[in-house]
């Protein structure tokens, strides 16, 4: 059986696992809170393993091992901030975000800050969800053009038909089950993951230790032949270009802290508190492991490959995984590539459509049936699944990228530094986050637009800016609750 057939006959088993297994945990959801947030019921280890599938898409897989391989060791600054931001976000944050949707009965992520923000509660509501919807929406076109160029480089499917198979392999049980559906593929996509990023390395050391044929049977050796870079901290870059090398790289760390709406809500629908600790020691080992085998898996493949050998940096996983593993073993590791895009996608959508559901359309309709919201909730998730895979299709891939760029930092970066605000500081009030979000938003939007991004990351810029905003602001407009109540 050549390995072509092998691997399509694993992925195809595997992808027709998880829409059964989906659908299967679908059948628990009887209202649209199991459907929007798991009834606020999740187990630890479930909420831990979701929320890192959801967190790290084809990054762990794809993106941060192909970075390796191009650059180095010096894209160990933008893992060191996104495993400090994803540890401070499990340690600081997960408990308190699960006690506030507790004690606020919420379903979203905007409608929580809707509830700590009554006093401008509607309003919250619409710019917080429109924000979501609209850029997540498209993420979820991104993710249907990722899927096509994975199936494209996979099995050399057309990039279209290969995003039919993707959104053909979400849809279902995203719309039956939603977020319940979605978290219980996530943990089987992230122990896939896990899988490949541990046994992945320590494979590949022994590879290439004892194939000569390689580059190089070594990591370091290898770092040194491949370019003078290579082997920098600081990417050959020295004095004030080397901090803000390092500073760009460390910026991911902003994004984590509470702003990205598909991560804290995995937060919120933990069951209880003692659930939380262990979902907080599952997702940081799940993180720190991760984090050290892609880039470990990155390097591995330049001492296999050697540099500028393969025609896209991001094969690089799949090309080591096919080279070390035999082709069945290798196929069900490869398929994680897949299940990365995946578990982003499903997640993305039941977001938008949550989200849309809840806090624009519902007050709108004022339906009180849940059996009529439910149906509500599952029809708007088919339409935008539609809509965006329609869009994927029909639109630029370049706009489509543009404005999905502006998702870490616009949103990320901005709602980090509102929920912060909002957890830990009492004075904060709605009418500044409000500002905050409009401010944050437009700031990012133009920062990129004008080109400062590649002279300043706006991911750093952002954060500081939208804070400085939000603390101004909470002190310049009026809170409405003190003058009430004065």
């Amino acid at each position: 059986m050549s390995v072509n057939i092998q691997l399509a006959l694993v992925t195809l088993g595997y992808l027709l696992f998880i829409i059964g297994w989906g659908i299967y945990h679908g059948r628990k959801v009887k209202n649209n809170t199991d459907y929007a947030i798991a009834g606020r019921r999740l187990p630890g280890w479930v909420a831990a393993l979701s929320e890192r599938a959801t967190g790290e898409s084809s990054w762990a897989l794809l993106g941060l091992p192909g970075a390796a391989y191009a650059m180095g060791i010096s894209e160990i600054w933008t893992a060191i901030g996104c495993v400090a931001g994803i540890v401070t976000a499990w340690w600081l944050l997960a408990w308190r975000l699960r006690d506030e949707a507790e004690k606020y009965s919420v379903n979203t992520f905007s409608d929580y800050l809707a509830a700590r923000h009554g006093e401008v509660s509607k309003w919250i509501r619409i710019v917080s969800s429109s924000t979501i919807v609209f850029f997540f929406f498209l993420y979820v076109g991104a993710q249907f053009i990722g899927g096509g160029k994975t199936f494209d480089t996979m099995f050399g499917i057309k990039p279209q038909w290969g995003m039919l198979i993707t959104a053909a392999i979400i849809i279902p049980y995203t719309i039956y089950g939603g977020f319940q559906s979605v978290v219980y593929t996530d943990v089987v996509q992230a122990l896939v993951m896990i899988f490949t990023l541990t046994v992945g390395p320590i494979v590949g050391f022994f590879y290439i230790s004892s194939h000569p044929e390689v580059f190089s049977s070594s990591v370091l050796h290898a770092l040194e032949s491949a370019s003078p870079n290579h082997a920098s901290l600081f990417n050959g870059l020295s004095g004030a270009a080397a901090g803000m090398f390092m500073v760009g790289g460390f910026s991911w760390f902003f994004g984590y802290l509470g702003g990205m709406p598909q991560l804290s809500m995995r937060f919120m629908a933990i069951k209880d508190a003692r659930q939380a600790k262990l979902a907080r020691n599952i997702g940081i080992s799940w993180t720190v492991i991760a984090y050290v085998g892609a880039m470990l898996l990155g390097l591995i493949g330049l001492a296999i490959f050697g540099p500028n050998a393969l025609p896209d940096r991001e094969y690089v996983m799949p090309a080591t995984i096919m080279k070390i593993f035999p082709p069945a073993l290798a196929a069900l590791l490869i398929t994680g590539a897949i299940a990365a895009i995946i578990s982003t996608a499903d997640s993305l959508l039941v977001l938008s459509s949550t989200e849309l559901s809840e806090n624009i359309i519902k007050p709108l309709r004022r339906i009180s049936d849940q059996r009529l919201i439910l149906r509500q909730s599952r029809l708007i998730t088919a339409i935008l699944a539609i809509i965006a895979l329609a869009i994927a299709y029909l639109s630029p891939q370049k706009v489509i990228f543009t404005l999905v760029s502006y998702v870490w930092a616009g949103i990320g970066c901005t709602f980090s530094v509102v929920i912060l605000l909002t957890l830990f500081w009492k004075s904060f009030h709605g009418r500044a986050a409000l500002v905050a979000m409009v401010s944050g938003l437009a700031f990012t939007i133009v920062w990129i637009s004008t080109g400062m991004d590649q002279v300043v990351t706006v991911k750093l810029v952002n954060f500081f800016f939208t804070l400085t905003i939000a603390i101004l602001s909470t002190y310049i407009i009026p809170n409405p609750k003190e003058k009430g109540s004065v």
